[in-house]
């Protein structure tokens, strides 16, 4: 589970701001929360982020994705770092870039983070959290005695190894598992596997091995999108060729690039909407998933996904992560940029409610998302501490504060009118006058 992830120095966001995923001592919707008896904790499985447009809301779940690509994905030797700082202050240049995720990995808690410039990583840290005691791993900084190593680590020699063929600009945990050495791979898999991001612009995310008849989330699939009224009965796969679609040589460097299990979804003009590459067992099959409807005699008629509404097809894209998330004990963080895009507030409360109504203290699936559906802003769903507002400063730097921080939010108050009248920020400080007015009484 995710307990804590800060970033300071990245787009709007100056300072260190702090997404904290720890349930504070409030006693609202105590069924929700995740109970970790080892460490005394109570973990939050859903934080719901607001904010004004260009508050810092995206920024955020950008600087999520930018952490976990650069581990899991390394720039090549010798190549920018191509970070995205803070440029609005006096002195902007030359700052590092500080990314640190507090992590629960099976019953373990670790504490890793890194800093960098566009040339190199200055700092970079792993430390074990005990019931009682902390135990640093590994350190590692770009001044004086630059690598640390714990004496109780295995493989001491490999890894002092591993470190030396680390470049400047890249991180000796994503090298240290390269090489196979083991010591730090299960933080290294959580941050690969474990957080998945689902960006306004992601396509039929998880759709491909859900809609498998071989998913046991197959049927209820189905169930779901009929309960929520979309008009599909269904959904089938098709199978197509891959020689009508790529040329041979296409296929082998697909078939490189594309990992074990991952499917791809293929955009025009290389195909209609709706088809997916899919690789398993090294081979790639191609598919053209398509919704099915019901005609009045009860005949199934195959759609594309050209003739479902945007709200449709916005479901499609969100449905999958939440019938993965109400399973409970999957141990991923799925984060969504505007969830509510496209969809109805009922409909987007469903799914919430839905996922939220599952919940044990044994669940360790967690749901992070930005939007604007005031709607939702009600502690009927949520609690404080799971409510977080970006408020962007007259400097330009943003700033994130969760609900449980103001002290006049008491649990009876009508929090969304407070929020809509900018009482707790996060709304757009809209000019009184109106420049059209302005240029009409000029021209008059």
């Amino acid at each position: 589970m995710l307990l804590r992830f800060s970033v300071e120095n990245w787009m709007s966001f100056r300072d260190k701001v702090t997404l904290d995923m720890v349930a504070t001592r409030e006693e609202q919707h105590a069924d929700h929360i995740a109970t970790i008896k080892k460490y005394g904790l109570k973990v939050l499985p859903v934080a719901v982020i607001y904010g004004a447009n260009a508050s810092g809301k995206s920024n955020l779940i950008k600087a999520l994705r930018f952490a976990q690509q650069f581990i899991t994905d390394p720039p090549k030797a010798d190549t920018p770092i191509p970070i995205k700082p803070f440029l609005l202050g006096k002195d902007s240049t030359g700052h590092a870039t500080t990314f640190r995720f507090d992590l629960l990995i099976e019953d373990t808690v670790y504490e890793y983070w890194f800093s960098l410039t566009t040339k190199r990583v200055t700092r970079e840290g792993l430390k074990r959290i005990n019931a009682t005691s902390k135990e640093t791993l590994f350190e590692r900084n770009s001044e004086g005695d630059n690598f640390k190593l714990s004496k109780k680590i295995q493989e001491v020699d490999q890894q002092h190894f591993a470190f030396l063929g680390t470049h400047e600009n890249q991180l000796y945990l994503t090298n240290s598992v390269s090489q196979k050495l083991t010591e730090f791979k299960p933080v290294f898999n959580w941050i690969e596997k474990g957080i998945v991001i689902i960006r306004p612009d992601s396509r039929y995310m998880g759709m491909m091995e859900i809609t498998s008849h071989h998913n046991p989330k197959f049927k209820e699939m189905s169930t779901r999108l009929r309960d929520l009224d979309t008009g599909i009965s269904a959904m089938r796969h098709i199978d197509i060729s891959t020689e009508s679609i790529f040329p041979k040589e296409v296929l082998v460097e697909l078939a490189t690039n594309l990992k074990e299990g991952q499917s791809l979804p293929l955009s025009p003009p290389i195909s209609e909407d709706g088809i997916f590459l899919h690789k398993k067992n090294g081979k790639l099959t191609v598919r053209r998933l398509a919704p099915v409807h019901e005609s009045e005699s009860g005949k199934e008629i195959l759609f594309s996904f050209a003739d479902e509404s945007d709200g449709t097809r916005r479901l499609l894209d969100v449905l999958p992560a939440f019938l993965s998330l109400e399973g409970g004990l999957t141990p991923s963080v799925f984060v969504i940029d505007e969830l509510d895009r496209s969809l109805h507030s009922n409909l987007t409360r469903s799914l919430l409610e839905h996922y939220l109504g599952r919940r044990t203290d044994s669940s360790r699936s967690q749901l992070i998302f930005t939007t604007h559906d005031t709607q939702l802003m009600t502690q009927d769903i949520f609690r404080r501490d799971e409510i977080w507002i970006t408020e962007r400063e007259p400097d330009g730097a943003s700033k994130l504060a969760a609900f449980s921080e103001f002290k006049d939010v008491r649990k009876d108050k009508d929090i969304r009118k407070s929020y809509l009248q900018g009482r707790l920020g996060g709304v757009p400080k809209i000019r009184s006058k109106v420049v059209a007015y302005e240029n009409e009484a000029t021209a008059r």
